[in-house]
């Protein structure tokens, strides 16, 4: 009976693949699966062939939607996410897919703008076009499940189910192990300097697909759009875009290196009890003790790599004695409030990501001048909440005074931003304008905020 009763599933499955109705994703995730399971069982495994799934109808339409959930401005063609739907998403997917099967897809050049940081440098960040960004996904989709299989528990950065929360998780689970020597690393341009032949080097431990591996090289060396003027990149020989869809996974595949050797039960660092925590291209070691040859075996590794530290970013610290920042956390061993003779480890928002956030609420309140308070409310809701999330984690950050600090901030911004000259007829004139808020249209006060993972 219960043969029958899967037999009459398996049937309905197979009858519902041949009228179209398994849902795309379910679909990718079925084949990622494989994918992830047969690297997982077979380390030594290497994929002869994968570029025929580049264009299958349903990895197509799953990256579209990807790329469309991401939103993003239009590349060097000027073509926008509404002019593809204008034009046909059926009909350009099966274009691209034409090409991406016929091998005559060309990535076109990339639109690169200059991002301010908050240390009054700039950054660059590269626009691909919506094509090649669907293209891209597509491979990513693809390779991901087969280096999930391989990467470290010890990185965090770009990858799924995983997230800065569980770095910082990670971090205090060895402060409070006594691996209280720090060594805060910081890399010199990483994204702009992994060198390409060693990158395919990487690559290919897996891979051995040459169609695959010559086409994560178009996009490596893809000209660049910029001030007016294109700038070939067939001389480039180093760096991923920042801002492709593929360059974070290409970016954890090299550095990946890094994390096996330090991970390796074999290996110096494990002999010295030295572990690592990775978030991209942020990275800390952390021991009882760091001696001075596990720092130089690190610095020789990256030199290896083509690598570089930035020196004068780059911090060996006593975490029990000094403070260390850690992607926009702020990490410090705290007397106990109360008097008593005890210390804890403190995790909560940096003064660098106060600052931030204060700046995106004046930046928001600035350009949005004559709204209505609940408008008002809505648009201050979805950059404090973010950022409350962010910072939010259970049994690990302690972010009570920076919520404080931000509810202070709020009622100050507020009452100035209804007190102005110009906006005299509103209502919430002379009123504390942020309890109105609170009360009446919504607004979040930080200070009573508790993060649920069900309001993401």
């Amino acid at each position: 009976m219960d043969q029958d009763k899967v037999g009459a599933e398996e049937q309905g499955e197979l009858f519902k693949r041949r009228r179209g109705q398994i849902p795309d994703a379910e679909r990718v995730s079925t084949l990622q699966e494989k994918l992830y399971q047969k690297a997982k069982q077979e380390r030594e495994y290497k994929f002869y062939v994968l570029y025929d799934k580049m264009f299958i109808p349903y990895m197509l339409r799953d990256a579209w939607k990807s790329v469309k959930s991401n939103k993003g401005s239009a590349g060097v063609d000027g073509i926008t996410i509404e002019k593809v739907e204008e034009y046909g998403v059926d009909l350009y997917l099966k274009e691209l897919g034409e090409e991406l099967r016929k091998q005559t897809y060309r990535p076109e050049a990339v639109k690169r703008v200059m991002i301010p940081k908050a240390n009054g440098g700039e950054r660059p960040l590269g626009i691909p076009t919506v094509r090649d960004r669907i293209a891209q996904t597509v491979c990513k989709m693809i390779l991901e499940p087969i280096y999930e299989a391989d990467f470290e528990d010890s990185s965090y950065g770009f990858r799924p189910n995983r997230s800065s929360k569980d770095a910082m998780t990670a971090i205090k689970g060895y402060l409070k192990e006594g691996k209280t020597e720090v060594y805060d690393a910081d890399l010199s341009k990483y994204f702009d300097t992994i060198p390409h032949d060693k990158l395919q080097i990487a690559l290919k431990q897996r891979i051995a697909d040459p169609r695959i591996l010559k086409l994560i090289n178009k996009w490596l060396k893809v000209s660049v759009y910029e001030d007016g003027k294109y700038k070939s990149g067939k001389d480039n020989h180093n760096g991923t875009p920042q801002g492709g869809v593929i360059s974070p996974l290409l970016a954890n595949v090299y550095f990946h290196l890094i994390d096996r050797i330090v991970n390796n039960t074999r290996s110096l660092f494990s002999k010295h009890g030295v572990k690592i925590v990775r978030y991209a291209d942020d990275f800390v070691l952390m021991g009882k003790k760091l001696p001075k040859e596990v720092i130089e075996k690190l610095k020789s590794l990256l030199h290896r790599m083509g690598l570089m530290l930035n020196e004068s970013k780059t911090r060996y610290i006593d975490a029990r004695a000094e403070s260390f920042n850690f992607l926009g956390f702020t990490v410090r061993y705290d007397k106990d409030i109360k008097g008593r003779d005890l210390r804890y480890w403190n995790i909560m928002p940096s003064k660098k990501s106060e600052q931030k956030i204060r700046d995106k609420v004046k930046e928001y309140l600035k350009t949005h001048g004559h709204y209505k308070a609940k408008v008002i409310a809505y648009g201050l809701n979805s950059i404090i909440r973010g950022w409350l999330n962010y910072f939010s984690i259970s049994g690990v950050s302690y972010p009570a005074m920076s919520k404080r600090n931000l509810r202070f901030y709020l009622m100050g911004s507020l009452h100035r931003y209804y007190n102005r000259k110009s906006q005299r007829k509103s209502r919430l004139y002379r009123q504390n304008a942020f309890e109105v808020l609170v009360t009446r249209f919504g607004l979040i006060d930080p200070s009573k905020y508790a993060y649920s993972p069900a309001r993401l």
